[in-house]
């Protein structure tokens, strides 16, 4: 018999063998994860992050905190652990594959208890694993830093994602190459080393010995192994995606035909979410079994020269047992399918913020667009604002003007007077010459009585305070100004229209990405909302009680996200979203706010939405969920 012969079809027919006995061990397995250890290694996690004295990270803070002795560290720690539960949940079913067959459910606990006394063998291969994949890693990382400190090293990361300048070509075409031969290296000594978990799982090898062994035992196959593993990968990413695909076209167009009676909607769509629930659970185990299984065939065929493992005797019942816990798994998804479906709000409550003004429409940060978000009636117009060198509050995203102007000159080295002759609206179109870089003031003037502002301040280091005093100066004068017009008006809703609502201070709101500003504002006015935007938090790190609204990029929401904002009692806004089904997805998932490029499609989403039956919406309501 010659090696790797009739792989697939091995697979296949083992998995359909062992089926009841790994389902059986997944389950107490996921049971045993759920309950231990993922609640020890977040402690430990939290722990560890805690060292690092940093709560939210921006993009820049994440590469230099990545790149620090203790980042390092910890970013190990949580690759260990990571592997080291795959290895674990791996080795238990190549127990269960190849072992003699009893019991199916006998069999899943001896399988478990018999990777557990593996567990310090196993740690010493991912130890091993990781390791070398990480020094392979380490140069090409050191030769990455230095292409981009040859290139783009004091540009501005934002300026770079949007304009693309020539530099930004060179420095992928430089570190691509890079890139590839790692990927090259790094799975050719993977293939290689294929075969020495199950070496450590079912022959007692020392990691050491098992990583040499399946060295020598896959020499001259990687190329074969590397098909199999890359057509089993491609299968498992496809399984999922195909399955929701022809789920969502076969069955959910049927729930749209459904009458509008909640009698006959709500089994109906607990029926549907059960079913979804139970295909979702199939699909996941299939991925992870499969993967399990290909090694446990490659193993035998390459080490002992066998086809796959012994079919079990056809004598062996499930037992009462079996079929128990199987049914537990039905009464779970069932559960899970009544929790999500009375979890859906009907009332939709969420702001539209226009993005830098209607920026889609006009040039960014400008009257004009400001002026556009009002018509498209957004709640609050989110502008940037900088000092500029004569301490003028100035609306600006760059450090640089290159972007809009062309001029490389920092925007703090020019004083007011200089800035507003710069043109920023030619780039955005012709009918936008001459729009100049405008004052907070000035955008006060025009806001009031029609919409409130989300000031998000960026300070250059050592400003942050200095911008912060500048903006509640401005703020207050700007509430002064109003009770003044308030006291001359004769009619409140005059009133209203020509000189806004009177307290500015409440009707305007700050966003920051530094904890320590966002406490300085609220020690110098603690009426003002402050929103802390963040790229991404550290877990168990932020104190959830100094601030107004947490301020996140919109794929980084999550229902624990929402679920702690209403615990502590502060908003969640989304940023920067513009695609219409991932804003209904999110008016679903609870946010207080959206920050968009377009407030007039959100606006019109709202509408639309508004003017759906209770049926209507739960069944959109069911879809973004589904989206998730």
């Amino acid at each position: 018999m010659q090696p790797l012969t009739h792989l697939g079809s091995a697979l296949m027919k083992t998995l359909r063998d062992h089926l009841r006995p790994l389902i059986a061990y997944h389950l107490f397995f996921t049971l045993l994860a759920s309950a231990l250890l993922l609640p020890l290694i977040g402690w430990i996690t939290q722990g560890l992050l805690a060292q690092l004295k940093r709560t939210v990270i921006t993009n820049d803070e994440l590469i230099s905190l990545l790149f620090s002795p203790l980042g390092l560290a910890c970013m190990l720690v949580g690759l260990v652990f990571t592997f080291l539960i795959l290895y674990w949940q791996q080795a238990g079913m190549l127990q269960v594959a190849v072992r003699p067959h009893g019991n199916h459910y006998r069999l899943a606990f001896d399988a478990l208890w018999l990777s557990v006394r593996r567990l310090p063998a196993l740690a010493g291969l991912v130890v091993l694993q990781v390791g070398t994949h990480l020094l392979l890693l380490a140069p090409f990382m050191a030769a990455l830093a230095w292409l981009y400190s040859v290139w783009l090293s004091g540009l501005d990361p934002y300026y770079l994602q949007r304009v693309m300048p020539p530099v930004l070509w060179y420095f992928i075409a430089c570190a691509l190459p890079l890139v590839v031969i790692w990927l090259s290296l790094a799975a050719w000594l993977y293939l290689r080393w294929l075969l020495a978990l199950p070496l450590v799982a079912l022959d007692n090898y020392s990691p050491l010995r098992a990583l040499t062994h399946s060295f020598h035992l896959a020499k001259g196959w990687h190329r074969s192994i590397g098909a199999a593993v890359l057509i089993l990968l491609l299968l498992i990413i496809a399984l999922p995606v195909i399955t929701t695909i022809a789920f969502d076209a076969l069955v959910t167009p049927l729930l749209w035909w459904l009458p509008e009676h909640n009698t006959f909607l709500i089994p109906i769509m607990f029926a549907y979410l059960t079913g979804y629930l139970l295909l979702t659970l199939a699909v996941t185990f299939i991925g992870i079994a499969a993967n399990a299984l290909l090694s446990a065939c490659l193993y035998l065929q390459l080490a002992h020269h066998k086809v796959r493992p012994a079919p079990p005797s056809k004598i062996v019942l499930p037992g009462r047992f079996a079929w128990a816990v199987e049914l537990s798994v039905l009464l779970l998804a069932a559960l899970q399918a009544w929790w999500i479906l009375n979890s859906f709000e009907l009332r939709d409550n969420v702001n539209v913020f226009a993005h830098r003004g209607s920026s889609m429409v006009a040039p960014e940060n400008t009257l004009a667009a400001v002026n556009q978000a009002i018509i498209d009636k957004a709640d609050a117009v989110e502008l940037d604002v900088r000092l500029s060198a004569d301490g003028q509050v100035m609306i600006y995203h760059d450090r640089s003007l290159a972007r809009l102007t062309g001029d490389n000159r920092e925007f703090g080295d020019l004083t007011r007077e200089e800035l507003s002759q710069y043109d920023i609206g030619s780039w955005f179109g012709d009918a936008f010459q001459n729009e100049p870089i405008a004052g907070l003031d000035e955008v006060l003037e025009r806001v009031r009585g029609h919409a409130g502002l989300m000031i998000d301040m960026k300070a250059l280091p050592g400003e942050e305070q200095a911008l912060a005093d500048a903006v509640i100066a401005l703020l207050r004068a700007e509430t002064d100004m109003r009770y003044a017009c308030w006291a001359k008006s004769s009619h409140p809703i005059t009133a209203y229209g020509e000189c806004g609502f009177p307290n500015a201070m409440l009707e305007m709101r700050v966003a920051t990405m530094t904890p320590s500003l966002s406490a300085h504002i609220k020690r110098q006015a603690p009426e003002l909302r402050v929103t802390l935007l963040a790229q991404l938090i550290l877990p168990g790190t932020l104190d959830r009680r100094s601030f107004d609204a947490l301020g996140l990029r919109h794929n980084r929401i999550t229902a624990e996200e929402v679920r702690l904002a209403a615990l502590y009692g502060y908003e969640i806004h989304a940023w920067t979203v513009n695609d219409r089904a991932r804003m209904s997805t999110l008016i679903d998932l609870g946010v207080d706010a959206i920050i968009t490029d377009y407030p007039a499609r959100l606006r019109e989403l709202i509408e639309e939405r508004r003017a759906l039956s209770d049926g209507e919406l739960l069944l959109v309501k069911l879809r973004n969920w589904l989206r998730q």
